[in-house]
């Protein structure tokens, strides 16, 4: 690999991390090429980048970046390395990963690590990583939360209404029955 092209890599590597809610090390040894292409295949339908890099590139790409990984993300990096960025749900890769390895029924691709906002996680914690709820999941469950109290108090209301007016009509009965 040319200079230039190491360049290269390390400028489409720091492009990736940009905005990146999480970011995965994938040891694909002994993936075939048919799987490859596919898991390839599905992180991009997910909106997922992934990308084979040499460790020393991936490394000078999140120095570059300034970005504050310890040493011990960048002591990590060892063996074949695929990352998968995931950026509006970081657990993505996760969920792909997991469900890819539960379909083969294989132990390839293997997790290295995921670092995902700031959180180290060991390979082995793939399936907690995976159950991660999303955003989306989070924010509508905090809506609905809030929104919880608001529609207790409009159906208390409404029970008292109902209620009035259901008093109101048995009165108006028992007035119509008594002067007939």
């Amino acid at each position: 690999m040319t200079k230039e092209q190491k360049i290269a890599v390390v400028n489409e590597l720091s492009e990736m991390f940009e905005g990146a809610a999480g970011f995965y090390s994938i040891d694909f040894t002994g993936l075939n090429v048919a799987d490859t292409i596919e898991l390839r295949r599905e992180f991009k339908n997910a909106g997922v980048r992934y990308r084979v890099a040499k460790n020393t590139l991936i490394r000078r790409a999140l120095s570059e970046r300034g970005e504050e990984y310890s040493d011990e993300v960048l002591e990590r990096l060892v063996g074949q390395t695929g990352v998968a960025i995931g950026y509006e749900d970081p657990a993505v890769p996760a969920r792909i990963l997991k469900k890819f390895i539960e379909d083969r029924k294989a132990e390839k691709p293997k997790l290295n690590f995921a670092v995902i906002e700031g959180t180290i996680y060991n390979g082995d914690q793939l399936k907690q990583v995976a159950a991660m709820p999303s955003r989306q999941d989070i924010m509508a469950s905090i809506l609905g939360s809030l929104q919880a109290p608001v529609s207790g108090i409009v159906g208390s209301i409404n029970a008292v209404m109902r209620d009035l007016s259901s008093l109101i009509e048995e009165v108006a009965k028992k007035q119509a029955e008594a002067s007939a």
